[in-house]
């Protein structure tokens, strides 16, 4: 039996994952010499390689000194947290990083959490010493931080004396000490042969493996990812599936294939403690268990998070509707949205009530504007809904979700944002202040931070960094503010003339520049006011035989607001929508016309 070590990577956004993925494959063999490697080759999606973030978990392995060690790059961010979580499962330790910088941030804690409750002994890499003072205060400084955190989340005495590696994952270089020479990955990789036993030979055991990924192929279908925990599994092998409900359902492997690199290579048999991808097993979900058929022995299930927040999908509607997008019709987008669910099991669809439509419930924010994103390049039309949260009710009392946020900040700037942040329900957890810099911990409502990252970006003049995570749910923290000003809404359709936008930017923020085509009830701007207000943008100056003193002024426009797909979902209200197309992203009133929506307003 080979000796198989498997490793999860994980760590904050942007605290450099991927990066160090790349050069363990790099110095791992996995690459021939005439191979051309990108950078982040990990980030294989277009949206992971644009974003600079890992968005979907991915298998990899290497050789090294006699052992297989399979790799997997996890996200970074806190929606996609319950991923993470399931990968751990099939890990035997994890290599968790941290930015010597930055230190420990919302995510370290999420993903160390779980690391520690499932008895993982952490590998600690101190990654980004080059960024810090050269005698590497900040990085021991990290260490004891980072420690700190170990004892709050209840860490065991072997996992707090868990080994710590220096890196710079952009050079490929790792050191046991600060100050050792800078040359390879060596350390890192001599540090996972010596901390972590290789998984053990249960060969002989009845056949169990758990499903904790699901890919899709449209050749194969629903392809389930998971580690051989006890057994061998076997091409054409007769198995049956212990479902989430209890029941046993025959089933037979079509494809079965492991890690080699980054590629998929098809076996005839896969060696316990190996990491799989098998097809064949149509309905088979996360958390499901491939059993021997004459004895089967189901693991415990694994839990999938509760989404926290809500989108209701609405078929486009809009006069621009079918004009950029191929798929447009609600068939269209219940097809997809099926598609979907084959994978996303974070994901919860339900048909709306009285519209053609679909009530989306995911994660949080990121994860359903992904999604949105996805679709729009795939040539989908779609109108979104404000995102609202999902309440609970625990032991008789409201609930709803929180997020902790965490925020650093220039101490000029403290301020204003505490003030934010108090009016919209969050609770100070801790607060400090080092080399003119502040650092604020909040507990926040998640509807409390709805438009709160664009007035943030504003009052901070872009100085600010905030992360934040789901925390926990708790009582009902009272009503919230939304948007302080109003829109200004086109009340004709035709295209934007830099007469009406010149005249309007006085008052307004502008979301549209000149030569736009615009319709009735299309959002054109911010009002500087908090009542919305109906304007026509595409009005003309008018022609007359007498020439105006100004007339050789030229028109100075201000660059408009180009909204983001997040900060349109972020900034609408409840009576707005975004129109999400494969060119535009639009923001319109629910109804159109300024009598619709004065009669809505007088029916409430």
């Amino acid at each position: 039996m080979s000796k198989i070590i498997n490793i999860a990577i994980i760590a904050h956004v942007d605290h450099g994952k991927t990066t160090l993925t790349d050069h363990l494959l790099r110095q791992g063999g996995a690459f021939g010499e005439r191979d051309e490697v990108p950078e982040l080759v990990m980030d294989s999606n277009d949206l992971e390689k644009e974003r600079g973030i890992t968005i979907f978990s991915k298998n990899c392995s290497i050789h090294y000194q006699g052992h297989k060690i399979n790799i997997v790059d996890t996200p970074g961010h806190a929606d996609f947290g319950s991923e993470v979580e399931r990968v751990l499962k099939m890990v035997d330790s994890v290599l968790l990083l941290v930015d010597a910088k930055e230190g420990p941030m919302p995510q370290t804690k999420f993903v160390l959490a779980k690391s520690l409750k499932l008895g993982l002994r952490p590998i600690v890499v101190i990654n980004k010493i080059d960024k810090v003072d050269k005698e590497g205060r900040r990085a021991h400084a990290v260490i004891d931080l980072i420690f700190d955190l170990f004892v709050k989340l209840d860490a065991s005495d072997e996992q707090l004396d868990f080994p710590v590696i220096y890196s710079i994952s952009r050079e490929g270089v790792a050191m046991n000490e600060f100050d050792d020479e800078r040359k390879d990955l060596t350390p890192l990789f001599q540090a996972i042969l010596k901390h972590v036993k290789p998984y053990p030979d249960r060969s002989s055991g009845p056949l169990q493996m758990q499903v904790t990924n699901l890919k899709y192929d449209d050749y194969v279908g629903r392809i389930a990812v998971g580690r051989v925990t006890s057994g061998r599994l076997g091409k054409n092998l007769n198995i049956v599936v212990s479902k989430r409900d209890g029941s046993l359902v025959p089933g037979k492997i079509v494809k079965l294939s492991t890690f080699e690199g980054l590629k998929q290579v098809e076996v005839d048999e896969a060696e316990c403690g190996d990491i799989v991808a098998v097809a064949g097993l149509a309905d088979i979900t996360i958390g499901e268990t491939v059993c021997s058929a004459e004895a089967p022995q189901p693991l415990p299930l694994l839990q999938i998070d509760e989404p926290t927040l809500t989108m209701d999908f609405i078929v486009n509607d809009s006069p621009f509707a079918g004009r950029e997008g191929k798929y447009v019709t609600n068939r269209h987008l219940r097809e997809r949205l099926e598609r979907e669910l084959q994978t996303n099991v974070g994901l919860r669809v339900e048909p709306l009530g009285g519209a053609e439509g679909f009530r989306v419930a995911g994660r949080g924010e990121l994860h359903l504007s992904i999604l949105l994103e996805l679709m729009r390049r795939e040539g989908y039309e779609v109108q979104i809904s404000q995102p609202k949260v999902i309440y609970k009710t625990i032991h008789g009392e409201h609930m709803e979700p929180m997020e902790q946020a965490i925020i650093t900040l220039p101490d000029e700037f403290a301020g204003v944002v505490i003030e934010s942040l108090g009016k919209r329900r969050g609770t100070m957890e801790e607060m400090s202040s080092k080399n003119k810099m502040t650092t604020l911990i909040y507990l926040v409502p998640t509807r409390g931070l709805f438009g709160f990252r664009a007035e943030f970006i504003m009052a901070t003049k872009g100085e600010g960094i905030l992360h934040h995570s789901f925390a926990r749910y708790e009582r009902f923290k009272g009503e919230i503010a939304r948007r302080n000003n109003g829109v200004l809404v086109s009340g004709n359709p035709g295209k934007t003339a830099s007469y009406a936008l010149d005249n309007l930017q006085d008052r307004a923020k502008l979301f549209v520049g000149p030569g736009v085509e615009v319709y009735e009830g299309m959002i054109v701007g911010e009002n500087a006011r908090r009542m919305d207000m109906t304007v026509n943008p595409t009005k003309e100056k008018k022609q007359t035989n007498i020439r105006a003193a100004s007339a050789d002024e030229a028109i100075r426009l201000t660059p408009p607001i180009k909204l983001s797909l997040e900060q349109a979902l972020e900034f609408i209200d409840n009576d707005e929508l975004v129109e999400i197309t494969p060119k535009n992203v639009r923001l319109r009133k629910v109804y159109l016309t300024e009598n619709e929506r004065e009669k809505h307003r007088n029916d409430k």
